[in-house]
């Protein structure tokens, strides 16, 4: 079945779990429950909750956005019907200059997982950048759902790697130490705070594949509610065996680390490619989904009759996924060129995505009713929070807004809302 748009309709809400549970978790579940053992101790136990009840809001002002009011225009539509079609041009450019930053320090993370196979050797690990890529054209020249399909597996397994590291470290729920909310160093909670709300990056990109449910009323919100409580858990239990094999002070680097306790629990080198494999595999999916939101973010902008505007026969927007991994294949050459650090690409695009939701959380602001605009507000005041602990480190995101804003011509186009 296809959407008024002309998108086939195949998500139903275990897809849609799958989608978004393995986009939250991607290169995150690999690294930040190491930085944030790293930064509070046990402390941390109580932060991975906080973090659900604060980002709660946001996620349901998301499921209410896309709920009442769907399109692959994803958080430009959502601007464009509460503030005009300026604000949401500016706001579809910010978002899509995150694809030269974004995706590329997301496929350089991924690429790494390959390093036990083919060794620290920079142009492999480009090539690999690269052959990603095209495994991610090739995925998403099918419909949503067989992407769905695929993801829903990696989000099991993911689960599953967890499962067995809390059996083979012999961790019991009963005896995990959980700190006196009175002795928690709050100074501390929120540094770590401030890194783990990247765990929740990608509500916004799940929002541009809210017309491919088959009922995105009633299952996209619950899709989303239940996939990020599912990335919260999985999240929560990857620190608690940190924390209880007492690992987090060693000299591993925080993405090796899960890896590395996986190989002292079981010795078993296949056991270990294994893991490396499903590692690979989560960051492709987290991957995978911001390549497609950004190809029907550009689909959707498209004028009509033009060649990015058009969907091939399996009713996806093939021309412009295309132009989405060419664009990324060339920003990893030349980030390979000029041997960028990951830390960099990173920094700048995180404040971006922050100043993403605080857009979406003021349009819902405008557009919802009821607690659904209540959570918009909450959602609006904590995003600009959120700016002011992330400090300089946004300014990059303020500057292209302002730059946008003011760069972009005046004679704006309407958005599709429809």
């Amino acid at each position: 079945m296809a959407s008024s748009n002309g998108l086939k309709q195949d998500l139903g809400v275990v897809q849609g779990v799958g989608l978004l549970s393995t986009s939250l978790l991607g290169t995150g579940v690999f690294a930040v429950p190491a930085i944030v053992a790293q930064l509070s101790g046990n402390d941390s136990l109580w932060a991975w909750p906080l973090l659900i009840v604060l980002v709660f809001p946001i996620a349901i002002g998301f499921a209410a956005l896309g709920q009442h009011f769907p399109n692959a225009g994803g958080a430009a539509h959502f601007v464009n019907l509460a503030f005009g079609p300026r604000l949401a041009r500016v706001t579809r450019w910010l978002f899509l200059s995150v694809i030269p930053l974004g995706l590329p320090a997301a496929l350089q993370i991924a690429a790494e997982f390959w390093a036990p196979f083919i060794g620290h050797n920079r142009v492999g690990i480009l090539m690999v950048q690269l052959l990603t890529l095209v495994a991610i054209w090739l995925l998403g020249s099918r419909s949503a759902g067989s992407s769905a399909s695929i993801q829903t597996g990696i989000a099991v397994l993911v689960v599953l790697l967890v499962a067995a590291i809390w059996w083979g470290g012999e961790i019991n729920p009963t005896h995990i130490d959980w700190p006196a909310l009175s002795t928690l160093s709050w100074p501390n909670t929120f540094d770590s705070l401030a890194v783990m709300f990247w765990c929740f990056v990608g509500l916004e990109a799940f929002a541009h594949l809210s017309t491919e449910f088959r009922n995105p009323e009633r299952d996209f919100p619950r899709a989303l509610m239940i996939g990020m409580l599912i990335a919260g858990i999985v999240y929560w239990g990857c620190t608690v065996a940190i924390l209880q094999l007492n690992v987090y002070g060693s000299d591993i680097a925080p993405t090796s680390l899960l890896l590395s306790i996986v190989a002292d629990l079981f010795g078993n080198e296949w056991i270990y490619w294994g893991a490396c494999l499903i590692g690979y595999l989560a960051c492709f999916a987290s991957v995978n989904i911001y390549t497609q939101g950004f190809a029907r973010l550009v689909w959707s902008q498209a004028a009509p009759g033009s060649r990015l505007g058009r969907l091939s026969r399996a009713q996806v927007p093939l021309s412009a996924l295309s132009a989405v991994v060419l664009c990324s294949m060339v920003c990893c050459l030349l980030i390979y060129w000029l041997s960028l650090p990951l830390s960099t690409l990173i920094v700048y695009a995180n404040g971006i995505f922050v100043l993403v939701y605080l857009l979406c959380m003021l349009a819902g602001c405008r557009l919802l009713k009821g607690r659904a605009r209540l959570m918009a507000i909450i959602g609006s005041v904590l995003c600009c929070a959120l700016l002011v602990m992330v400090g300089a480190k946004s300014l990059y995101a303020l500057i292209m807004l302002a730059v946008l804003w003011w760069g972009l011509p005046h004679k704006s186009q309407q958005l599709a809302a429809e």
